[in-house]
């Protein structure tokens, strides 16, 4: 897609802080990171969402962030835990239309969360209407 960011970094047509590229994926520093060790794991291939990925490149994917996640703990940057986050679409706070994996290190006091709406604690729905959810989405799989 010739107006997308990521796929002119794939196309070398931006610069980027590359810490892993083959043939299907690529993985570089984010330029905007919540924390010092940012990473952002990418299809090569452009697709806004994940459906879109093919199974073994999203495989790959979620592979190479586990070895990211070792590397980011071996590094020396500020680390004492990981945080994974992937939006599926702008309702989803997807604010790069191309697939892209978060992978960042966290520690504690770093300013960043993710808050809950009002109310959220204490709402839970019974059992029959969970029941009933896994059964409906459980035909389409």
């Amino acid at each position: 897609m010739s107006e997308c960011i990521f796929c002119k970094i794939v196309n070398g047509e931006l610069p980027s802080s590359k810490i892993y590229e083959d043939k299907e994926i690529l993985a570089f520093l984010d330029v905007q990171p919540v924390n010092p060790g940012h990473i952002l794991i990418i299809p090569k291939k452009h697709s806004e969402f994940v459906a879109g990925v093919e199974s073994k490149v999203l495989g790959d994917m979620f592979k190479l962030s586990k070895k990211v996640n070792q590397a980011l703990r071996e590094s020396g940057v500020k680390c004492k835990g990981i945080d994974y986050f992937l939006a599926d679409g702008k309702e989803a706070n997807q604010e790069m239309p191309h697939v892209h994996l978060h992978v960042f290190p966290r520690y504690k006091g770093d300013g960043f969360g993710f808050k809950f709406p009002k109310g959220y604690y204490g709402k839970q729905p019974s059992r029959t209407e969970l029941n009933s959810l896994a059964d409906q989405i459980k035909k389409l799989l």
